[in-house]
């Protein structure tokens, strides 16, 4: 009867700590990365914010107009910051060291291209 208690015990314990050595912890899951964008106005925050959405792994995405920075937090085992940047590059706007890419930026509203003369707000 000892016996059955302690081989259930000893069970026990090892099947819950098997459960918290297995278990992903947060940091695993989702981290977060600042990128300082060419964004100008609430249609550039929209459209970053929208192309960002689509992009795998990506949980959240939120641009600043102010600070012209967009916060994102992602799925590292399925995107990663050079990724994130190429989104942004590709949708027309400058991610960092990363220019727009000409066919994207080609497609902006002339509000939001570098350079233009309407009141942004």
């Amino acid at each position: 009867m000892l016996r059955n208690l302690f081989l259930t015990a000893l069970t026990s314990l090892i099947l819950l700590g098997n459960s918290f050595a297995s278990a992903p912890t947060r940091d695993d899951k989702e981290k977060e990365v600042k990128i300082k964008t060419s964004a100008i106005c609430g249609m550039c925050k929209a459209r970053i914010e929208r192309n960002l959405a689509f992009e795998k792994g990506v949980k959240e995405a939120d641009l600043d107009v102010k600070s012209k920075v967009v916060t994102i937090k992602y799925n590292p085992a399925k995107t990663d910051v050079a990724k994130l940047k190429a989104n942004i590059s590709k949708t027309g706007y400058d991610a960092e060291e990363i220019t727009a890419d000409p066919v994207g930026y080609n497609k902006l509203p002339s509000c939001c291209k570098k350079g233009s003369d309407m009141d942004h707000q």
